[in-house]
């Protein structure tokens, strides 16, 4: 992996014993999806880890009890940010997308 992940501060991913958690599987192939994103040249890591530093502060501000925090969740958001920055994908692609997969039965997670 060439994306240079930050072992602490805002942008720190979640962490048990050195090694990367991810509580459920979406968690873990969003990270991929940056990740693999990055490595094929779609945006730098300091733009992904910049939009990921907003999406956190955003966030914290939102929500001063902390009630709700999803690290991933604001990753994906950042994901999409700089996706939509450069017009890889679109917003309302996005949103349309996540209606249509919202729709699927419970326990259908691919």
């Amino acid at each position: 992996m060439t994306a240079p992940l930050a072992v602490d501060g805002p942008a720190a991913p979640p962490r048990s014993n050195g090694e990367l958690v991810f509580a459920e599987p979406w968690e873990g192939r969003a990270f991929g999806m940056a990740v693999t994103l990055h490595e094929a040249g779609a945006f730098t890591w300091e733009q992904f880890q910049s939009a990921l530093i907003t999406r956190i502060a955003s966030w914290e501000a939102d929500h001063p009890t902390g009630v709700g925090w999803s690290y991933y969740h604001c990753w994906l958001d950042a994901l999409e940010d700089v996706l939509a920055s450069d017009g890889t994908v679109f917003t309302d692609e996005i949103d349309a997308r996540a209606r249509e997969l919202s729709h699927r039965p419970g326990g259908h997670d691919h």
